[in-house]
């Protein structure tokens, strides 16, 4: 029997620890926090959108970094897979707007449950507070007899100097947003023992800062329905459609944590544009005689008290003052040119974004393992033999809708099942075919 240890009890740590029980391997779950399943609990506002059931195509659109990394392993265990997995476990589902997938109770910890009671039903062995030092390697020869020797995981030494003994070690630890979870960046001090490269952590799907100092006046303010687009120069960096809210220190919501993932992968912390269509709905033609419209029948009063029909109460003063029209001017006296400007500033509010806020409010990291040195049909390492990565530790992440948590369940079942011994199989019809 295979001795298993998964370092980790997040999403991709459990479902590996799951796994490789499932095929016969006596598996050790360790974990430095007080129990299983920390960062589960906060995702999605507690709710916890644990997949999203769109067709894959739809799904590897949403990958942000290396998506053809992620095929093996999702074709292992994908979205509707892992609906079925939970179903099973007693976890049942719901599918709401965006095809995001919550338990039916809204409850996250209806997740943990499932997971937990998996553990327990695979008599994996749990061991709490027992943060990881090392990763125990040992030298064997090749299977091809002529006199080489590869590394090979042996097991790993605890920070309270206990050792465990193993025939495989997966790496499950999660990446660095949100510290407070046990997500400190452990993983990637092992994966660096062990010898490989890491690619540049950052915060992502996070909150961005803006420069314009009228932005703190819209602090609370929450816009549905608008269009953003984020360039540097004439290059578009990311363009949606959605939601979002203004901040004390620039703006979040979906819209913009969505957009940060893409900035951060290539203009982190450098200042960029970003300009909101207030009104996606209507063409600039359309706009216009809207305009009029409101315009004609607010023609005596003055212009700051005109535009309550077409905007939030909040922003009109932002709006009024970027104009360049003078608020108290009465609006029969407004020219076209000035009507125009009006029209510019809502099919085009910009601001300049300077960077982003940290990893403490950061929902996932992006950055993290080197994916070219592990073998993306098993996830073990391509430098140690044994070793095997799972989950947000790798250099792999994807925008918001459950498809963080889609790698984490994947990746975690394909560690966990080859870390067993598991061997693909080519008649297997859920791998893709050559």
């Amino acid at each position: 029997m295979r001795r298993v240890i998964v370092i980790g009890g997040g999403a991709a740590g459990m479902m590996a620890a799951i796994s490789a029980a499932e095929q016969g391997a006596q598996v050790v779950l360790l974990e430095k926090n007080e129990k299983t399943g920390k960062k589960i609990y906060i995702t999605g506002k507690g709710r916890c959108n644990l997949t999203n059931a769109c067709e894959p195509e739809v799904f590897f659109q949403n990958m942000v970094s290396n998506g053809k990394f992620v095929y093996s392993s999702f074709y292992q265990m994908d979205n509707h897979s892992v609906m079925d997995f939970f179903e099973r476990a007693g976890c049942r589902l719901k599918t709401e707007r965006g095809e995001r997938v919550f338990p039916i109770t809204d409850h996250s910890s209806d997740v943990i449950r499932a997971l937990n009671g998996q553990l327990e039903k695979e008599r994996v062995k749990v061991c709490l507070h027992a943060p990881v030092a090392e990763i125990l390697t040992a030298w064997e020869k090749e299977s091809d007899g002529e006199g080489q020797s590869a590394k090979r995981a042996a097991g790993v030494k605890l920070c309270d100097g206990r050792i465990f003994r193993a025939d495989a070690v997966i790496v499950a630890t999660g990446g660095a947003s949100y510290a407070s979870t046990g997500s400190s960046g452990d993983g990637y001090r092992l994966a660096g023992q062990a010898g490989h490269t890491l690619k540049e952590i950052r915060p992502a799907l996070v909150p961005l800062t803006v420069q314009e100092p009228w932005c703190r006046e819209l602090q609370g303010l929450s816009l549905k329905n608008v269009s953003v687009s984020l360039r540097s120069g004439k290059k578009k960096i990311y363009e949606g459609f959605g939601e979002m809210l203004f901040t004390h220190f620039g703006v979040s919501g979906p819209l913009i944590l969505s957009a940060s993932s893409y900035y951060v992968k290539k203009f982190y912390n450098q200042p960029v544009r970003l300009s909101l269509d207030l009104k996606p709905a209507l063409s600039e033609q359309q706009l216009d005689k809207r305009i009029l419209r409101d315009f004609e029948e607010k023609k005596k009063c003055q212009f700051k008290n005109a535009l309550d029909r077409l905007l939030p109460g909040k922003i009109i003063p932002v709006i009024v003052r970027l104009s360049g029209i003078a608020p108290e001017k009465k609006v029969c006296d407004i020219s076209r040119q000035e009507r125009a400007a009006v029209l510019e500033c809502l099919k085009n509010f910009s601001m300049t974004i300077t960077g982003t806020r940290g990893f403490e409010e950061a929902v996932i990291t992006q950055g993290g393992v080197d994916v070219k040195q592990v073998n993306p049909s098993t996830m073990e390492s391509k430098l140690v033999r044994n070793l095997y990565f799972a989950g947000e530790v790798l250099d792999l992440d994807a925008l918001t809708g459950g498809f963080n948590l889609q790698i984490a369940w994947s990746t975690g079942r394909l560690a966990g099942r080859s870390a067993a011994g598991k061997e693909r199989d080519p008649q297997d019809s859920t791998f893709p075919r050559e």
